[in-house]
């Protein structure tokens, strides 16, 4: 059964009814981690091998090249997949703008920024549903007692999956709140803006509290869990929550910021995160472009890669689902729509996220290609707004150097 079968089977699955799966309960001991032989890295081809135009590569050399020469950011990694197959896997530019930085490669470890809200917690969450061990329709406060104000006695894990939750981040936390206690008071103490449900508003607390929830189930770190779980079985080595010293040389550096005595290098940029100690449900997570060719690869392929599965097929499908009319949002992930990063041409079931920092990753399953754009657009300041057109530019590419593929828009002038 080809890919694009196994893809459909599992949609038409996903948005079938059915009685609701058997769980266990959720104070059940949970299963001994598996941490299998890390899978091996995705097979390389030409874009001929998997049906794609012998122009992608030299369309995104010119991309990069020019929005590097325009100060779009000092480098970029691009990693782009077909069939599980990697077609692209390289870097451009360098990793800051000071004379003699690494030149950029596939290796380079960027500041994800909120791609940590889909690649970490979006996935931890997925894993603990399955498992039974999360309930998307239940109270957050059944799973953390601290968020017991009464405007947020029926926000639930779907809310804020969905970021129809209610709340709004009006408020700085990081300059008055420090550590996992500190946070969830200051959350649960502030009003909502909006009913439970009632308005969709992308905002980071709620990940913060999602990662609260899944610690308390699993009973240990975010980060300790998804290394066991994730990105150890899968072998991204790159992978990983505070970087250490050792791999410095590799990371590529952020913003300037006076208040934390200069450039951030590292070290997590966004500064809720690095007030929670680097590991946040979104934000704080560093990868390289190599690393996240293997997770979207393992997520086109139905959730299994390399003999090693992460998830199920029909889990992928129906958390990769719009949740409401009126909104792109999914559960943690986001979807295509006019003017997104996307560009114009993934299909409707196409997923994916953007981070602050400069990243994005978006996994078409109809025409099963994935493109990974990283980069540090903040260096040396957020106050740099090329990089959306980057985005669309490299996204679109890719889409167009499909072969035979009946191409279309989503947006008003067709091609």
């Amino acid at each position: 059964m080809n890919r694009f079968v196994f893809w459909a089977l599992a949609l038409l699955a996903a948005c079938a009814p059915s009685p609701a799966p058997t769980r266990e309960k959720p104070t059940a001991a949970p299963p001994p981690a598996v941490v299998p032989r890390p899978a091996p890295r995705p097979a390389l081809a030409t874009p001929a091998d998997v049906g794609m135009s012998d122009r992608l590569i030299p369309s995104l050399d010119s991309i990069l090249e020019a929005a590097i020469a325009d100060r779009a950011s000092p480098g970029a990694a691009v990693a782009v997949g077909r069939s599980g197959r990697i077609v692209v896997s390289k870097g451009y530019g360098r990793t800051d703008w000071a004379q003699g930085a690494p030149a950029v490669t596939d290796s380079t470890i960027y500041d994800l920024a909120s791609l940590t809200k889909v690649v970490a917690t979006t996935t931890a969450a997925m894993i603990l549903e399955e498992e039974g061990r999360l309930e998307l329709d239940r109270a957050v406060a059944h799973y953390l007692p601290g968020f017991d104000a009464p405007d947020k006695a029926s926000i639930t894990p779907r809310m804020l999956l969905a970021h129809n939750s209610g709340m709004r981040s009006y408020h700085v936390l990081y300059r008055e709140a420090k550590g996992r206690e500190e946070y969830l008071k200051a959350i649960n103490a502030r009003p909502l803006a909006h009913p439970p449900g009632a308005h969709t508003e992308y905002i980071d607390w709620n990940l913060i509290v999602l990662q609260l929830v899944i610690e308390r189930v699993t009973g240990e770190p975010l980060d300790e869990f998804l290394r066991k779980r994730v990105f150890g079985p899968l072998g991204m080595r790159d992978t990983r929550f505070n970087p250490p010293d050792s791999l410095r040389p590799r990371v590529a550096p952020t913003e300037v910021q006076a208040f934390r005595g200069g450039q951030v290098w590292g070290v997590v940029h966004d500064e809720n995160a690095w007030s929670l100690g680097g590991v946040a449900g979104h934000a704080g997570l560093f990868s390289s472009a190599r690393d996240l060719a293997v997770f979207a690869t393992m997520m086109l392929n139905g959730g299994e890669y390399g003999g090693v599965r992460i998830l199920r097929p029909e889990t992928i499908a129906r958390w990769t689902r719009r949740q409401a009319s009126g909104s792109s949002r999914a559960l943690g992930w986001d979807t295509p729509y006019p003017g997104s990063s996307a560009g114009r041409h993934f299909s409707p079931s196409s997923f994916g996220h953007t981070g602050f920092t400069g990243t994005s990753i978006w996994m078409d399953p109809v025409n099963r290609v994935f493109v990974v754009l990283l980069t540090n657009r903040i260096n040396p300041t957020r106050d740099n707004p090329k990089l959306g057109p980057l985005r669309s530019a490299v996204a679109n590419a890719v889409q167009r150097s499909v072969l035979g593929d009946s191409l279309r828009s989503r947006e008003p002038g067709g091609r």
